[in-house]
């Protein structure tokens, strides 16, 4: 980073933001350096999103001033932010999928009826050559893959003269390896004096990449403070404005009877003989890297895929669904890792997502006892804790750990026996993430057997009562005292 002897890039003193009913931003300040990446987090909630929004043009702040160089600016929409060099990266690509990387490349900045491709593959080229990245200019965007696009939009960035990028999120759906060239990146970019707003609930990054890291509390400044100066705990105790005894809160459960057992399920080419079982009462974690099949597998004991071979026992009897309404019928859900695609319905209202897996539990003779529905829906918002103004709130609303607990809520009222988690905290604030884990220990203690499936490897260790480890569609090596493994043991185990 750059001596802070040196005026800042930007300045945000005093924003204040307010919607219908809501106070989002209430006297937020935010500096960043030259060459400097500066952490931004803060719980799902926190007004994160909002100042990004003011800083990028989509909401015109009620109060408070804002300066580039140390010149005063007025930000009122986003061509002003691109103009002063302000480029935001979201965790949404905005590409055009069926154009190719060239065409998005220079989207809106033609210059005339008459196009010159090959000026623009010229230009493309030399782009992401800049960024030590290849990508051929004429592949359309929907074939590359998600780093590759990332690849595009900062390449983009760089072509608009950014002296400012901001990064929602940027790893969220990278593999290991694209996250590790990502952070090539973005050491290529500071050292071109490009200053980086981060914003990441990946605490290993932030300790990784940022300089300094400010944090935000419902809707408030909290502090700023060097990377260098904190610990995870420290972090986690700003975020949260409370202490947490421990991140990860795992509790014993009486681990009982076999409640599912996998012999040699396959699915080509992602599944190749895997076995194992859960147990009633336990957490069986399931890491591996991106492509292991851990999901693929989980779609097959959901019934949402069908596999080439192998068996399965429930509760000692023989279980082979044809469909997810079969497992559902068995006591089986699946809490998807895309919770937003494949778990919601996103323009419905909260209670109708609630009610759409338990029609037949809140019907009589085709018609819904809305009462009841109302009541069962209550209950899981006062014992899921789930921040939600009221039922008819479109689930589109709802922060990341709200949607989560969402999710959760519909699945509990199904009395779903063997709960399967692909990735349950992706995306989560670390309060919520928190409360998934409490949440986790209840259901477990309850009886209820938990498939968790993680690449986040502190929570694998911290959560499982068994870990099993996948590369390459099979399991490549099982951990029976989490407490006691580390996270290279993991890896190494992952990429056997």
């Amino acid at each position: 980073m750059a001596a802070e002897a040196t005026a800042p890039l930007l300045r945000m003193d005093g924003i204040d933001k307010s919607f219908p009913g809501v106070l989002a931003l209430r006297n937020v300040r935010f500096d960043l350096y030259p060459g400097e990446v500066h952490a931004l987090m803060g719980e799902n909630g926190a007004g994160k999103s909002t100042l990004i929004r003011v800083l990028a043009g989509a909401h015109r702040p009620d109060a408070g001033t804002i300066s580039i160089a140390g010149q005063p600016v007025r930000i009122n929409s986003p061509r002003d932010a691109e103009k002063l060099g302000i480029s935001v990266i979201y965790q949404e690509f905005n590409l055009v999928p069926t154009l190719s990387a060239r065409e998005n490349l220079f989207l809106g900045r033609e210059k005339g009826p008459f196009l010159s491709p090959g000026s623009e593959h010229r230009q493309s080229l030399e782009l992401f050559g800049r960024l030590n990245v290849y990508i051929d200019p004429e592949a359309r965007c929907s074939d590359l893959t998600v780093a590759q696009q990332q690849a595009i939009e900062i390449a983009k960035a760089i072509s608009l003269d950014a002296r400012i990028l901001v990064m929602d999120e940027p790893t969220a759906s990278l593999t290991s390896q694209e996250t590790e060239k990502l952070f090539q990146l973005i050491r290529e970019l500071k050292r071109r004096g490009i200053g980086i707003i981060y914003v990441s609930h990946r605490m290993e990054e932030i300790f990784r990449l940022a300089d300094r890291v400010t944090v935000m509390r419902d809707g408030q400044y909290v502090a700023t403070r060097p990377t260098q100066e904190l610990n995870r705990q420290m972090l986690i105790e700003m975020m949260v404005g409370r202490k947490l005894e421990n991140e990860f809160p795992k509790e014993p459960a009486t681990i009982g009877e076999d409640r599912l057992v996998v012999n040699d399920l396959r699915r080509s080419p992602a599944v190749k003989g895997v076995s194992f079982t859960i147990k009633r009462g336990e957490v069986l974690g399931l890491t591996g890297l991106v492509g292991a099949g851990r999901t693929e597998l989980a779609r097959l004991i959901f019934g949402a895929d069908r596999h080439d071979g192998g068996a399965m026992l429930l509760d000692g009897r023989d279980f082979s669904p044809r469909s997810p309404k079969d497992a559902i019928d068995r006591g089986i859900c699946l809490i998807t890792e895309d919770r937003k695609a494949q778990g919601l319905v996103l323009a419905h209202s909260a209670r109708d997502n609630f009610a759409l897996p338990n029609l037949n539990r809140l019907s009589t003779a085709g018609f819904i006892r809305h009462r009841q529905e109302r009541d069962a829906f209550a209950h899981y918002i006062q014992s899921l804790r789930i921040k939600i103004p009221h039922q008819e709130e479109p689930a589109r609303n709802l922060s990341g750990g709200n949607q989560q607990k969402l999710v959760l809520a519909k699945w509990l009222q199904a009395n779903s026996e063997i709960v399967l988690f692909d990735e349950p905290t992706r995306g989560i604030d670390v309060g919520a993430k928190h409360e998934i884990y409490l949440l986790i220990n209840r259901l477990a203690k309850s009886g209820k057997a938990i498939l968790m499936i993680s690449s986040e490897l502190p929570e694998v260790l911290g959560m499982s009562d068994r870990i099993l480890v996948m590369h390459e569609g099979r399991i490549t090596g099982q951990i029976t005292e989490p407490q006691k493994a580390t996270q290279e043991q993991l890896l190494a185990l992952a990429m056997r």
